[in-house]
């Protein structure tokens, strides 16, 4: 019997499978509970994680619906990580024209269309949108293109359709989330960014996070001017010390203008179309003009008006779902994924659950996703690739740690001649010699992760990463060449 992280049994399995060879000790077969439901699994929502679980789901004979009153494929492929990266693509030709220079070409007249992009970019986001149709509907899923709210704990209203399940499951992602300032209405969030009609020239961005950093670099490498403002003294809180500060460093290079500690008190429209911005800023009032603000302060669990309180869910007043290791809400047979649960908000991961709770569920094979390790990059500019513990958390949390870190200019600019510089960082517990953090900025730093939250994960020691070979000549090659620690003078935002 499984059991969840507080020693309960995992008793919940659904009943009621139409062609699953086995199942909870049970043969392939009708059941009294089967005909009780319209579906033995129901999700709510076909991002990712919903698309995943559902397809893993029917694959294992469960007959499942799925509802998604928006767009296939969810936040990611819409409007966050798939769009996203294809705007930074189209940011770096500017310095690649200038960079040709050094390296004999000559790049002659040229210029950049806002609805060219966008236009290609929907194309492709219409595409992606078909596959993840077909991936559903080809496991043997079907599809409402209806909102789906509860009405109890086994009730969907789906549209006008009203359908029972023995198993739900919520995987309805984030919505952007804005504060309640004087003249919000006059911002555009992180969703309405990708359908802009008009190219901006002069971009105001507000927020720290993942989504702000990158579209500040999409922007300024499209060739408007950025201001990004930020609350704390600098942006993306998590992630390694080091790293944000190099970071801050090249974006200003790349002249953006960048304001911490700011805080925003009001938009107002002027005359002319575009916005004032009145903000404090390192406790100083200052005034900003943009003609477009984006505010991309975070997102928030998209659950209000879902029905959850007529189910028995529990929910936190931020909206936040609590589920146990096994994505269970307190609900046994309703669960949860993805970001409407707050634990890594990373598409992977969400990916990851969704599978996971198909195999516990309709496969009797329980199993819970690992959140420990878990590598991610930052599409900056330069990018920022992460695994593992940061400076100041292995410092919080182990005995004693060993610091490797190289800093030095990328092989590329000894010609192109840019001021741009990569750092690479290694964190080491010096009691087990397990590398247990790693930071990079630079070039296709997430590219390079990938592979090493592989070592990380497998508990690589630095004595493995010294032995292994590095890769002449490339970037990379600075992971595994690094040999003496630097002096243990932790930072005081470290120590903190």
């Amino acid at each position: 019997m499984a059991r969840n992280g507080d020693g309960a049994s995992l008793t919940h399995l659904p009943s009621s499978m139409s062609k699953c060879r086995v199942f909870d000790g049970r043969q392939q077969g009708e059941s009294d509970a089967m005909a009780s439901y319209d579906y033995d699994l129901f999700v709510i929502g076909a991002g990712s994680g919903g698309t995943r679980a559902s397809r893993i789901a029917a694959g294992y004979g469960a007959r499942v619906g799925v509802a998604e009153e928006r767009y296939l494929g969810g936040t990611c492929v819409n409007v966050g990580c798939v769009p996203k990266k294809l705007l930074v693509y189209a940011s770096h030709f500017s310095e690649d024209f200038e960079d040709a220079r050094g390296f004999g070409w000559t790049v002659g007249p040229r210029s950049f269309d806002w609805n060219t992009l966008i236009a290609n970019k929907d194309q492709e986001i219409d595409r992606l949108n078909g596959i993840y149709r077909r991936l559903i509907e080809g496991a043997g899923a079907r599809i409402y293109d209806e909102r789906a709210t509860l009405v109890d704990e086994h009730t969907l209203q789906v549209g006008d359709e009203r359908v029972s399940a023995e198993t739900i499951l919520v995987a309805v992602g984030g919505w952007p989330d804005l504060p309640a300032i004087p003249g919000i209405e006059h911002a555009i969030d992180s969703n309405d960014v990708f359908y802009l009609k008009e190219f901006p020239r002069r971009m105001a961005i507000v927020g720290g996070g993942y989504t702000a950093v990158e579209f500040a670099g999409v922007f300024a490498g499209l060739g408007a001017e950025v201001t990004q403002l930020y609350r704390g003294p600098l942006f993306l809180r998590g992630f390694d010390d080091d790293i944000r500060a190099e970071l801050a460093s090249e974006m200003r290079k790349k002249d953006i203008d960048l304001r911490f500690d700011a805080s925003v008190e009001a938009i107002e429209q002027m005359e002319d179309g575009s916005y004032q911005i009145t903000a404090t800023v390192g406790g100083e009032a200052t005034t900003i003009q943009a003609d477009c603000v984006l505010y991309a302060t975070g997102r928030r669990p998209n659950t209000a008006s879902l029905g959850l309180d007529k189910a028995g869910v529990n929910v936190t007043d931020g909206g936040v779902i609590p589920v146990d290791e096994y994505s269970r809400t307190n609900v046994p047979h309703i669960y949860a994924i993805g970001d409407v649960t707050d634990r890594i908000n990373l598409t992977p991961v969400a990916i990851r659950e969704g599978h996971l709770f198909a195999e516990t569920v309709f496969n009797n094979n329980p199993q819970v996703p690992d959140h420990r390790d878990v590598p991610t990059a930052v599409f900056s500019q330069p990018s920022i690739g992460a695994c593992g513990m940061t400076e100041a958390e292995a410092r919080a949390e182990l005995d004693a740690i060993d610091i490797y870190r190289s800093a030095f200019r990328p092989m590329k600019h000894t010609l192109s001649g840019r001021d741009e510089r990569s750092v690479m960082k290694l964190i080491v517990d010096r009691k087990t010699d397990r590398v247990v953090g790693c930071h990079i900025l630079g070039p296709d730093a997430g590219e390079i992760m990938q592979g090493i939250g592989i070592a990380i994960k497998c508990g690589a020691t630095k004595a493995q990463f010294d032995a292994t070979i590095g890769i002449h000549p490339t970037s990379a090659e600075e992971i595994v060449t690094m040999r003496e620690p630097v002096p243990d003078t932790p930072s005081e935002e470290a120590a903190d």
